[in-house]
């Protein structure tokens, strides 16, 4: 189940929020609970039970680091946790992935292919582990104690609202909200705007991306011409970013319905003016979690040498594209986007800086979409084809295509790049970080909000067309 299908939004939204502003105050996390249960068992029956019996055991583990006084004995137990959960990732994720290549090794000189039953991948696998991780390290680093209860670490790891694709919420910045939040009636307004929002972009423009798309990146590549290369990449483009952060607002938005605070996940990461700002703007938690629990343990910019610091960047951002996905365009696209990092820190953003604004933002959009081909389409050779094509020049640019495909790019571009100007930022501001507003904006949202609620939903019923990209991550 996901937040843009119908089942989600006619009957399981709706029966949830009845029941759950309705019931006493010490039953509401209870409530939660059981909900993400079924929620997260529609999508993956079996897998449910793996996780709710890892999670307990995780818990009294994690206790266990929290009482131990002896330094050996908090690592052991950290190390346990950590081994669990990892353990987890790698089998279901990488399994395949491993023995795929072991085999492709194999066939290369003659030997026996292993025999390997396919594992399934279960939804939201990676979200779930790096959710673990920081609760079992935020522990042992004494940020902040473990929760008491073990029903209260279940709703922290499967909370519907963010456990299938985040935003990745730290155990630190949540732990207290979860026993002790406030809920007000403006929290319940904006959490309903900001859920709408994020379903309109969705459903009116990511899934019209999607569908072109598909079209182009699913068709014979060798028979592109140079105009619909480029439609395909700026319709996928366009289509991860709507499709991913209005994702991310719907999970904030219903959070803030049931009076959590999750961390935003992006911020117009393409009026970026360099790759390192755009990694600064896009999907924010990841980010901020390989920084934290990955970049600064190898040393981060404390290092001696320079090459070390470039090795740790790029030895991040090779992990971070494994984790978006178990198959080497992704390890290629994590490397693409390190390369650039440390070309940043080399000469680039001084040179992107004497360019300007406009030529920085420019260069770096298309050095983004290049990074979208290769993310999108998993055979490497496939990737090289569909490169070349992009900059065929005896090709025809030629396109076809329909008006209202053509007003939703238009949209997606307005939309993208609105926080590049002052009356853009101004008005972002004004929608997203307000913490309260006047009736007469109350009525007004309020009504904007119902509008994009049933414009979208007569979207999703009219089409079966309704993919969700993060949904295998």
């Amino acid at each position: 189940m996901v937040f843009s299908s119908s089942l989600f939004l006619v009957y399981f939204l709706p029966l949830f929020l009845v029941v759950y502003h309705f019931i006493p105050k010490g039953y509401k996390n209870y409530i939660i609970l059981i909900a993400s249960i079924a929620f997260y068992s529609w999508g993956a029956p079996l897998f449910v039970y793996v996780i709710i019996s890892s999670t307990i055991i995780d818990f009294y583990l994690v206790k266990k680091i929290h009482l131990s006084k002896k330094p050996p004995q908090r690592k052991l137990f950290l190390s346990l946790s950590i081994f669990i959960n990892l353990g987890l990732l790698l089998y279901f994720k990488y399994a395949n992935f491993f023995v795929e290549n072991v085999n492709a090794l194999l066939e290369s000189f003659g030997a026996t292919q292993l025999a390997w039953t396919s594992v399934a991948l279960p939804i939201g696998i990676s979200f779930y582990t790096f959710q673990t991780l920081t609760y079992s390290i935020d522990v042992y680093r004494r940020v902040h104690p473990p929760l008491e209860k073990v029903s209260d670490y279940l709703l922290y790891i499967m909370s519907f609202p963010q456990m299938i694709a985040g935003p990745i919420v730290r155990f630190s910045a949540i732990a207290d909200q979860i026993t002790h939040r406030v809920e007000t009636i403006d929290d319940k307004l904006i959490g309903f705007y900001r859920f709408t929002i994020g379903l309109a972009k969705k459903i009116l423009i990511a899934n019209v991306m999607g569908e072109q798309a598909d079209l182009i990146f699913n068709s014979d590549l060798s028979g592109l011409n140079m105009g619909s290369a480029w439609l395909g990449m700026i319709a996928y483009t366009f289509q991860i970013y709507f499709d991913f952060s209005g994702y991310s607002d719907m999970a904030i938005g219903l959070g803030r319905m049931i009076g959590f605070r999750f961390p935003e996940n992006f911020d117009s990461p393409y009026v970026s003016k360099n790759i390192s700002e755009f990694w600064r703007r896009w999907h924010i938690t990841l980010g901020t979690f390989m920084r934290d629990y990955l970049y600064i343990p190898l040393g981060g910019n404390r290092v001696n040498s320079k090459s070390r610091l470039y090795f740790n960047l790029w030895m991040v951002f090779l992990l971070s594209g494994l984790w978006h996905g178990a198959s080497w365009n992704f390890v290629v696209w994590g490397a693409y986007h390190g390369a650039f990092l440390i070309l940043d820190r080399v000469f680039l953003i001084n040179v992107l800086n004497k360019l300007g604004k406009v030529p920085a933002v420019l260069f770096t959009f298309l050095v983004v979409m290049i990074g979208w081909v290769i993310f999108r389409l998993e055979n490497m050779h496939d990737v090289g084809v569909y490169l070349s094509k992009l900059f065929d020049f005896n090709s025809s640019f030629a396109i076809d295509t329909i008006p209202s495909f053509v007003f939703w790019v238009l949209t997606a571009f307005v939309f993208s790049f609105l926080t590049a100007f002052k009356a853009g930022k101004k008005l972002e501001l004004f929608v997203f970080s307000k913490e309260s507003y006047t009736v007469k904006y109350n009525i007004a949202f309020t009504f904007l909000a119902i509008f994009l609620f049933a414009l979208s939903l007569s979207s999703i019923t009219a089409s079966g067309f309704n993919p969700f990209i993060y949904f295998r991550f």
